[in-house]
């Protein structure tokens, strides 16, 4: 058996060893997730800003084929080819000066349904040199099915839709050039006739996204709606086939705006920002690059605490050296206490420091044995309205299931009573939340008034209950009514808020047809109480 010493000393190296272990975690987990959180607010810095110039340009495209588009279907006149014909080219000047000056515009268009018009077929500019637009020839509609969506996309999905779309990233048949487009059906009198759209050089969009860059290794890419790539900084999508482009990295694609995943082996974090077209712009960092300096501070921590360790090890044995025989009766005494027996008697009585902490031990000790009891009764009671607490509740339904399974069925008689108190939220917000304490503990006061041989719990933040039975089950009904009647006088006499009370009631009777335990009936009595709450009914059953 080791000496006194000996165990005080181990005790108090535990304690410290303990102590300094739990400090340094606590202080590597806060310098690590202060540096993640820099590093996340960076991300969503750089990934706002982005965002804000990507929404700016789509929303400077929209708002560009809006105009041609509103300005195209206030000048229609008719459907005749010669009215057609002057329409077309009245749209294709205000639309020229459109396109100038709207950044990235590669081509612009408006053409014709075949179904309205045989002969008039549209326009389509092109400004492949980024000089000056010039009429290019159009593609021949008729040659395709325009009820199908999956062909010409950019024509039959605005007909079929019948609203403006966003195309993603496609080549151009006739240009062989990488795009995306945005376009809007134009209507006559409810009548399809045909589509006006601007398609934008893709290059435009992806200097924008190439542009934002952090750390040695982070940038940013983009995703269609449903993940799909769409621009990647170190992926040439226009040259790798289909099949061989990266699947979604697992923990990438969520609804988090932050997100960790794996990719090529590294790991990395994400902040992503939905774009006004329906795109994911991502700003991704490898995981390594975003740590900073907080290596360096963690070596300081383990340093520092190693050195209060070794002096706290020396204070220990130092001051164990004085401790006597005494304290092992006192150690002993505390033992028992700790395993709640009192029963002993201390026979150190010295006038020194070790005799008044025995004294005060003793005292300490006779005072528990009188109120441990009394304790026990106290835990079961919240503190703000004296009723019965969440707690006690929880245990008071185990009992009732306990018993319900020991008794034959339909033996069993009772009720659960439901109570929410209304406005909390609001008194504590404008008055207070010593306002709002005021408002439960009238709340209670009521409560357990009426339902004076039923136990009362509050079992939440602005929720009671009761357990109704015998005289109070038979009577539910009018103490309910006379529980609202008391209400209502109260706030009659009463002209503050906070000292008036507006309580939603649900009442359920255990039915064991239905009720398969205690919890069914809690369960009715709550939703019975929360339909009462949303028709506006203070009380019901």
């Amino acid at each position: 058996m080791h000496s006194l010493k000996t165990k005080i000393t181990m005790l108090t190296v535990w304690i410290v060893v303990f102590a300094v272990a739990a400090v340094t975690l606590l202080s590597v987990m806060f310098i690590r997730n202060a540096e993640r959180r820099k590093s996340d607010q960076l991300l969503l810095l750089l990934c706002e800003t982005g965002e804000r110039n990507l929404d700016y340009y789509f929303n400077s495209v929209e708002k560009s084929v809006q105009k041609v588009a509103t300005f195209a279907e206030k000048d229609v006149d008719g459907l005749e080819a010669d009215q057609l014909e002057r329409h077309t080219e009245r749209v294709r000047d205000f639309f020229e000066v459109i396109a100038n000056r709207t950044n990235g515009v590669l081509t612009f268009y408006y053409r014709i349904d075949p179904t309205v018009s045989d002969t008039v077929r549209g326009f389509w500019y092109t400004n492949l040199d980024g000089k000056e637009f010039t009429e290019h020839e159009v593609t021949d509609i008729t040659l395709y099915d325009t009820a199908d969506t999956t062909q010409l996309v950019w024509f039959t999905v605005p007909k079929n839709t019948g609203k403006a779309i966003w195309l993603p990233p496609y080549i151009t048949d006739n240009l062989d050039v990488r795009v995306i487009s945005y376009n809007m059906p134009i209507f006559w009198r409810g009548r399809f006739v045909g589509v006006i759209g601007i398609e934008l050089d893709y290059t435009t969009m992806a200097e924008q996204v190439e542009s934002i860059r952090l750390y040695n290794n982070g940038y940013a890419f983009l995703t269609d709606r449903d993940g799909n790539l769409i621009y990647h900084p170190r992926i040439d999508l226009a040259e790798l086939p289909a099949e061989e482009i990266p699947e979604k990295p697992e923990g990438l694609f969520s609804e988090s705006t932050f997100s960790r995943y794996s990719f090529e082996g590294v790991e990395k974090e994400a902040v992503w920002l939905r774009i006004t077209n329906g795109m994911r712009l991502y700003v991704s960092v490898p995981e390594k690059e975003t740590e900073g300096d907080w290596a360096a501070l963690v070596r300081n921590v383990l340093i520092v605490s190693g050195a209060v360790l070794v002096l706290a090890v020396l204070l220990a044995r130092f001051f164990a050296l004085r401790i006597t025989r005494p304290l092992l009766l006192l150690t002993e005494a505390a033992r028992r206490a700790n395993e709640d027996d009192y029963d002993f008697n201390l026979s150190y009585h010295r006038d020194d420091e070790l005799g008044m902490l025995t004294k005060s031990f003793s005292r300490m000790a006779d005072h528990l044995r009188v109120h441990i009891s009394d304790l026990n009764k106290r835990v079961y009671v919240d503190a703000l309205t004296s009723v019965r607490n969440k707690g006690a509740f929880a245990s008071h339904i185990e009992a009732m299931e306990e018993k319900l399974k020991e008794e034959a069925p339909g033996s069993t008689s009772f009720g659960i009573g439901v109570f929410d108190c209304d406005n909390l939220k609001f008194i504590n917000d404008k008055f207070g939340h010593d306002k709002g304490d005021i408002y439960l503990q009238t709340a209670a006061r009521l409560i357990c008034k009426v339902f004076q041989h039923s136990p009362v719990f509050r079992i939440g933040g602005d929720e009671f209950a009761v357990v109704l039975q015998d005289d109070d089950l038979q009577n539910r009904e009018v103490l309910v009514e006379t529980f609202e009647k008391a209400s209502e006088e109260l706030n009659a006499t009463k002209e503050n808020g906070w000292e008036q009370v507006s309580v939603a009631i649900g009442v359920a009777v255990f039915n064991p047809q239905t009720d398969h335990s205690v919890i069914d009936t809690v369960r009715r009595a709550d939703k019975i109480m929360y339909g009462n709450k949303r028709q506006g009914r203070q009380t019901g059953q």
